[in-house]
């Protein structure tokens, strides 16, 4: 997609194929397979969105059904797969802002831009998976990859569950729900 710095490697796909795909393909297929997941110049659904600053791509989240992350349910964390029979769930699973973007509010406008997407594409509730930054420390990059809760709750997410200490579910519901 583009040079992300600490943040080269595609990690959505970890959560949208079997392991042993995973674990057998290069990163080049990994990237291949998100660029044509993702649409790019076409008018069919997409895996994300591509945040641009001054006309220049600059930062990613992935935003999908979360159907279209089959991991999330074969994953021994029970907290990935809360509520299996709600429906209209989109899963934001991740984020990636290019070096040289970093620290100028991109990962919030990502945040509130699937909120928006998420309303267009008739989403009911959109989940998210993000880390709580510890007071007084710094979070790196890989961590951040999934999203940063206060990111989640200034675009109005809400706290579902705190499943370790680290990590929350985070929810923001756009419409009834079954």
């Amino acid at each position: 997609m583009f040079d992300a710095g600490g943040a080269r490697r595609c990690r959505c796909q970890a959560l949208k194929v079997p392991g042993w795909i995973w674990r057998d393909t290069t990163q080049d297929e990994r990237d291949a397979a998100l660029l044509e997941q993702a649409g790019c110049d076409t008018t069919g659904p997409t895996s994300g969105l591509v945040g641009y600053l001054d006309g220049e791509p600059a930062g990613w989240v992935a935003v999908e059904p979360r159907e279209n992350y089959p991991r999330i349910w074969t994953r021994q964390k029970s907290w990935m797969r809360m509520d299996p029979d709600l429906e209209g769930v989109w899963s934001v699973t991740c984020f990636v802002v290019r070096k040289g973007f970093r620290r100028q509010g991109l990962m919030y406008e990502l945040a509130a831009a699937t909120v928006e997407y998420g309303r267009q594409v008739g989403a009911r509730v959109l989940e998210g998976y993000p880390t709580e930054q510890p007071p007084g420390k710094t979070v790196i990059w890989d961590e951040a990859s999934v999203g940063l809760l206060q990111v989640f709750l200034d675009a109005g997410y809400e706290v579902e569950a705190s499943p370790t200490v680290r990590r929350r579910v985070v929810r923001h519901r756009l419409g009834a729900t079954s």
